[in-house]
């Protein structure tokens, strides 16, 4: 791939490699080595990474669930993934099988899962992945619109897998808000076992912030059911692209439902309306509205910020800062992977974070060996090593079943 056509994919498509000019320190391609060596399983940096910490209470927030539908998983991807006329999606498509070491096989879906397991035997006895599902967009209408979503990973897929593998896998639904069936698909899942619902607003085309939304929270909340939704900017799913409803302040109305709501990324990205000003409020980086969300009271206990993707190149700075310094959070924390973009091997720079101090050396070079084989573990021991003055993460950040009535 030349230079010119992977820096406008990374940039264009989320990725972020290319608002810093740089080439990637790890390379392009994730070289899906396998087995982890006996040397780096047993490193004092991999088993420093689980000290404290309860197995059984890991949960992974943040598992995406993907293929192609080569099997019965009724997995479906937007033909434009598949089309040199839309070069970005074309390029992510690559990119995330390759992530998932699932890129050529013969039967997709399955090397994808099979993948996925080979990584997770590498972690304690007891943790458990959170699989999610995908919805697609639905329009104002209620309508289903194919035509603005990316991809769709049913409930039943995520449902049964963990059904099958209990030991393994939790399933966390995904249900559009708009969808004429919507309380009654919810209602469905938690009976089935999910433990959380997914959102995606931007790219999905739901306004958190609308009436529509209410018999979904009011069913939500009387169900015990945490909202796990993305916030702040979008770009690596594309759809409706409506970015304000990505803005935190637009979860105001799910807390106030009495929703257990869990914001993906902390909201690292990207700027919105400060809405607490008026719809023609000024635009401030949307980590510091979540950061508001997170200094009012009357949301301890039902308000959570989740961390996965905040160690990728294009978040470093003031947002994971903040997350390690902010002690006082962590108790509300909660640790994901955002698999399998922890593979995707340009969005992160070992380099980058030892020049700001998040890491040693030798640790950069520890964790770089450790992602050539298992970048779910390299992700893990990456958020447990990372420090910004003297202050690191706390064991509870990752000890996350307590928010999914485990």
């Amino acid at each position: 791939m030349k230079r010119r056509t992977f820096l406008g994919v990374m940039g264009l498509g989320g990725f972020g490699a290319a608002g810093y000019g740089l080439w990637p320190d790890e390379g392009v391609w994730n070289p899906c080595l396998s087995p982890l060596p006996e040397p780096l399983a047993r490193h004092e940096l991999v088993r420093a990474a689980f000290d404290g910490i309860d197995a059984a209470r890991v949960w992974d927030t943040h598992v995406h669930l993907i293929g192609v539908g080569d099997s019965d998983s009724g997995i479906w991807v937007t033909p434009a993934m598949d089309s040199a006329a839309h070069p970005i999606q074309y390029a992510q498509k690559r990119f995330y099988l390759n992530a998932g070491c699932a890129q050529g096989a013969p039967e997709i879906d399955v090397a994808y899962l099979e993948r996925l397991m080979r990584l997770q035997d590498d972690f304690p006895a007891g943790t458990r992945l959170m699989l999610l599902a995908f919805d697609y967009h639905y329009d104002d209408n209620g309508a289903r619109r194919e035509d603005l979503t990316s991809f769709h990973t049913p409930n039943a897929y995520a449902l049964a897998l963990a059904q099958r593998f209990p030991e393994r896998f939790v399933a966390i639904a995904s249900i559009h808000p708009y969808r004429p069936d919507a309380v009654e698909a919810l209602e469905s899942a938690a009976r089935e076992g999910a433990r959380a619902i997914k959102w995606l607003p931007p790219a999905m085309g739901m306004d958190p912030a609308s009436p529509r939304c209410d018999r979904f929270y009011e069913t939500l909340a009387r169900l015990r059911l945490p909202l796990l939704t993305h916030a702040g900017e979008e770009l690596a799913v594309h759809g409706g692209d409506a970015q304000t409803f990505g803005n935190p302040l637009k979860l105001r109305r799910a807390l106030d439902h009495g929703v257990t709501v869990i914001v993906a990324h902390c909201a690292s990205l990207g700027e919105g309306v400060d809405l607490d000003k008026g719809p023609n409020g000024p635009a401030m980086p949307n980590f510091e509205l979540f950061a508001r969300l997170m200094n009012e009271a009357r949301y301890e206990g039902k308000l959570y910020g989740e961390i996965s993707a905040m160690t990728q190149l294009n978040r470093l700075g003031p947002p994971l800062d903040n997350v390690l310094e902010r002690s006082e959070w962590h108790a509300r924390l909660l640790n994901g992977s955002d698999y399998p973009l922890p593979a995707v091997m340009p969005i992160f720079s070992l380099t980058r974070m030892t020049e700001r101090g998040y890491l040693r050396p030798s640790e950069a070079r520890v964790l770089s060996e450790i992602r050539r084989y298992n970048a779910l573990l390299f992700d893990f021991a990456l958020k447990r090593v990372i420090a910004r003055n003297g202050k690191r993460l706390a064991p509870g950040v990752f000890e996350t079943s307590r928010v999914f009535g485990q």
